[in-house]
């Protein structure tokens, strides 16, 4: 049996909290400080010590996908797919021009702490990241200090701290361009930074992660689940490698993680087998893709195909994650039209118990989502074709053993101002075909079931809860950080960027096979692998990171994408305005994809309200004022192309080497 790490985090809960409060003394975290305030106070100078600021490393993965969910509103990880080409902001009937980015999204607007929740979360990415960052250079400064360490103990802390940074990194790179490198703690603040060119952080995390790949054991040797093994550091390489142009050592590598590793993709039925909240309403046929994304079966030993899973339950340590809520239509919305022309709202089964029926109850079924992040079109329907059919029998996209919904699918409960005649037809739907709801965004949108579905059986279990709410939102539940499957798809792209689709479409296909499609490929552009990723990896992957990561490596490779678009390695990410031609690959996939710019006039139901636009310069997030530029009163950061305060001429470190000389100079 696996053993989880927060068995191990709980052991060493005062030295977890040692770490944190060494980091903030008094003030509140969030508060403005000079980058090099995230620094300890007390020397790590036990093992122990180490061993807590790595679990903390380790637990804080989860941070980025499920932290400050403001009441179930929204999640960090949503953020990532509001700025992608499957998804778009679903609460079309906010107060504000929540969804108008290339507007708001500006420098001085940092995007933490809303206490409505209808905030996206930039800041809350570039601080949680410089957290991590800080915690692994605890660990990678005071190790030395620790001499009761054997050298091979020491090198494996060491290249689990080298993740912990480069994975930080790697990521914001990609979501913030050029940035200050930090690579130690220091005796006094510092506020004299400079940014570091993307290629050179780039570079240094990928000359780390080399040596992690060497230090750090395989899991078999780790002992708990979450914490970082070979595997891991070998997954994060493929992705370094790949973003260096390096793509046959990319290559390389992925074939050893593939057949050399001890992994393999789960085929057949996994773990326990959960039958879902309500199989009356939604009736699930056990496979193989349910059973691999049941929270429980993500940390059990005969999961071969997880190489690193970010452990979040149990009653010590956890987090609640309200994904049926956050990522499910608001299918009960009280604004319905009847077929018989009147506006009334669908009885709830759980509230009107005097007229239950089960075959009604989708609130235990599918949750009561709120659509605040909802499905874009291409990710319900154009994203699953393949040789020009779209492919239903793929088990990702397959409503008839219980794993995706479609909305056609649910039947209507008869409520007020309806009449009876009309129960049991299709939910949303006129006889003529037209749409029930008033609301095609966050009301009606088809959705992964499988992925977003997670059991809350405490919950359930309470019938005095209000409502249900606790069964029917979500709950606290294990997380994938990193899969096999990723890692075929990785390799597919190496594949791409040196010529060879067909072995690329190969990987590709492996993915699908597992997936039971009925389409397979025999070549594959870039848009293909980018379909594929999101079938197999939706709120796994970080789809904005992977998406610039994906377009500067067409940049390097030269190849063109499936438009026959090719990129220049000297302005793929400086480029702004809102016109469709030019911009990076991921602006393409806005254009191509995305209700983006497509209604200058707006799409909400109050009129003046601007919904949905972006910009080219949204490529990168604005490097956030009050975080970073302010404080830093005795350097100067660089602002990123197409903001307030670009200005090409700021000096900026282009070897890593020179930013890290530069640290200790005060």
């Amino acid at each position: 049996m696996k053993k989880y790490i927060t068995n191990k985090i709980s052991r060493l809960v005062p030295f977890v909290l040692l770490a944190a409060l060494s980091s903030s003394c008094s003030k509140d975290f969030l508060d403005s400080d000079p980058l090099s305030f995230y620094e300890p106070e007390n020397t790590f100078s036990t093992e122990a010590g180490l061993q807590a600021t790595l679990a903390l490393c380790d637990k804080q993965l989860r941070n980025n996908y499920i932290h400050y969910g403001f009441s179930g509103v929204s999640v960090p990880i949503g953020t990532e797919y509001l700025f992608s080409d499957m998804a778009q902001y679903g609460k079309t009937d906010t107060g504000s021009n929540i969804a108008d980015y290339a507007n708001t999204i500006v420098p001085t607007v940092d995007f933490r702490r809303d206490p409505s929740g209808e905030s996206i979360y930039l800041g809350f990415m570039w601080t949680e990241a410089y957290t991590g960052i800080k915690n692994a250079n605890t660990v990678l400064t005071y190790i030395d200090k620790v001499t009761s360490l054997s050298e091979e103990v020491k090198r494996k802390y060491i290249g689990q701290a080298y993740f912990h940074r480069s994975y930080r990194y790697l990521n914001l790179v990609y979501q913030f361009g050029d940035i200050p490198l930090i690579t130690k703690i220091l005796d006094v603040p510092k506020q004299s930074y400079y940014s570091t060119k993307k290629e050179a952080i780039i570079e240094m995390i990928t000359a780390d992660m080399e040596k992690a790949v060497e230090w750090v054991p395989e899991q078999s040797k780790i002992g708990y689940v979450g914490m970082i093994s070979k595997g891991a550091c070998r997954q994060l390489l493929i992705k370094c490698y790949l973003a260096s142009g390096r793509f046959a050592e990319a290559e390389a590598q992925a074939t050893i993680l593939i057949n050399q590793s001890g992994y393999s993709l789960v085929q057949n039925n996994l773990g326990i087998f959960d039958p879902g909240g309500n199989p009356t309403a939604w009736p699930i046929t056990r496979n193989v893709i349910w059973d691999l994304h049941r929270p429980e079966n993500k940390v059990i030993s005969s999961n071969t195909e997880a190489i690193l899973v970010a452990p979040n339950g149990g009653a010590q340590s956890f987090l609640a994650f309200a994904s049926m809520r956050i990522f499910g239509p608001n299918w009960n919305d009280a604004n319905l039209i009847t077929p018989d022309g009147k506006t009334a709202a669908p009885r709830f089964p759980l509230t009107d118990k005097t007229n239950y029926n089960a075959k009604y109850d989708y609130q235990r079924a599918i949750g009561r989502g709120i659509g605040t992040i909802s499905g874009s079109y291409y990710s319900q329907h154009p994203m699953w074709v393949v040789n020009g059919v779209e492919d239903k029998v793929d088990l990702r996209h397959n409503s008839t053993v219980g794993n995706w919904v479609n909305m056609e699918d649910l039947k209507y409960a008869p409520g007020a101002g309806g009449s009876a005649a009309w129960a049991g037809q299709n939910f949303r739907m006129r006889e003529a075909g037209k749409l029930l709801a008033q609301d095609s965004i966050r009301d009606w949108f088809d959705f992964p079931h499988y992925k977003i579905y997670y059991h809350d059986v405490v919950a359930e279990a309470n019938p005095a809860a209000n409502d249900f709410q606790g069964a029917t939102a979500g709950a606290s539940a294990h997380m994938y950080i990193y899969r096999l499957a990723e890692t075929y798809l990785l390799r597919a792209e190496a594949r791409f960027y040196q010529g060879n689709a067909s072995g690329a479409a190969q990987d590709v296909n492996v993915v699908r096979a597992r997936a039971k499609a009925s389409q397979m490929y025999s070549t594959v552009t870039i848009g293909d692998i980018c379909a594929e990723r999101g079938r197999e990896l939706y709120m796994e992957e970080w789809r904005n990171v992977e998406l610039k990561r994906i377009s500067h490596c067409l940049a390097l490779s030269g190849k063109p994408d499936e438009w026959g678009h090719t990129y220049s390695i000297a302005n793929w990410d400086k480029q702004s305005g809102t016109d469709a031609a030019g911009g990076s690959y991921w602006w393409q996939r806005i254009v191509h994809y995305t209700l983006y710019n497509k209604y200058p006039a707006g799409i909400s139901l109050k009129p003046g309200v601007k919904f949905y636009s972006m910009d080219k310069r949204n490529n990168y997030w604005p490097i956030p004022f009050r975080l970073a530029i302010e404080p830093n009163i005795k350097g100067q950061l660089s602002q990123n192309f197409g903001y307030d305060g670009y200005n090409p001429g700021v000096k900026v470190w282009d070897k890593w080497q020179d930013a890290v000389g530069d640290e200790s100079k005060l």
